[in-house]
């Protein structure tokens, strides 16, 4: 996303906990802010000077909630103080999570959101920056956001080193909508300059394809045996934690109203192929 909008002509400041990521910041062109979402009030005051926030990053432990609404409240704060211009932007990033199980239905901006439990919490927190007066609130909703080897297939990568084999939690026929790292970039920075208040987008380039497929893929790739090493949910979550139960959420969601709306063009539309 970096890249994408350092290409437009913005200026970016990024929030940083460490050094390895402010580094990597200024490696795009960003201006790293050094602060933890956890204490917003020792950093929020840089929003007073921005036009636009766009929250990309979340806590998913047991506080999550009290932090997010914390880090929202402070920020609106913030950019509540601005003086003169246009309103600001805020961009909230929700989730094809918070659709829920769609099964063979396609999830669109239209559709209810079903959020299980563990997230549940993000459908407050997205209204609370779409109702906020004095912020042009937009949220985006990522497929599963992937690159070649990174993403969500990284632990696909992390599988065929230590088992020579991906685990599937679930089945293998669980579907994913998918989004390339670089194409969801484009859409933040599109939703940013044209998007009106208000509104939400899908960011999916494909709206389903199977976990199998993608496991398969990568796995041929490497040449390490096909055949995925399928364990049960429960068994993921004992071992890995409540993340498991998102990716063995079965569904299908669209991007149409982000190219239609956006003029968004993801160039990635075969994630086998990109993993070939």
């Amino acid at each position: 996303m970096v890249s994408a909008l350092r290409s437009r002509g913005h200026e970016v400041l990024g929030l940083a906990r460490s050094v390895s990521s402010a580094d990597s910041l200024r490696s795009l062109g960003a201006q790293p802010v050094h602060g933890d979402i956890r204490s917003p009030e020792e950093w929020a005051h840089v929003a007073e000077s921005a036009d636009a926030v766009i929250q990309v990053v979340g806590d998913f432990s047991a506080d999550a909630d009290p932090i997010g609404r914390n880090l929202i409240s402070t920020l609106l704060r913030r950019l509540d103080g601005r003086k003169g211009g246009p309103p600001p932007a805020y961009i909230y990033t929700g989730g094809c999570w918070l659709y829920g199980t769609t099964g063979a239905r396609v999830a669109t901006e239209d559709s209810p959101l079903n959020a299980p439990v563990e997230w549940a919490w993000s459908i407050d927190h997205l209204r609370m920056v779409l109702e906020a007066p004095q912020v042009r609130g937009i949220v985006i909703h990522p497929a599963m956001v992937y690159e070649r080897d990174g993403g969500v297939l990284a632990g696909f990568r992390e599988d065929l080193s230590t088992f020579g084999r991906v685990r599937i939690f679930g089945d293998e026929n669980i579907r994913w909508p998918m989004v390339h790292r670089a194409d969801i970039g484009e859409l933040y920075a599109l939703a940013l300059e044209r998007a009106p208040r208000g509104a939400s987008y899908n960011g999916a380039a494909v709206d389903s394809i199977t976990v199998g497929a993608l496991a398969r893929a990568m796995a041929r790739r490497a040449g390490a045996e096909t055949t995925p090493l399928v364990r049960s949910i429960d068994e993921g979550v004992a071992e890995l934690g409540e993340w498991v139960r998102g990716f063995a959420i079965d569904q299908r969601m669209s991007g149409a109203k982000a190219r239609r709306e956006l003029q968004w063009l993801p160039v990635h539309t075969d994630p086998v192929a990109d993993l070939s």
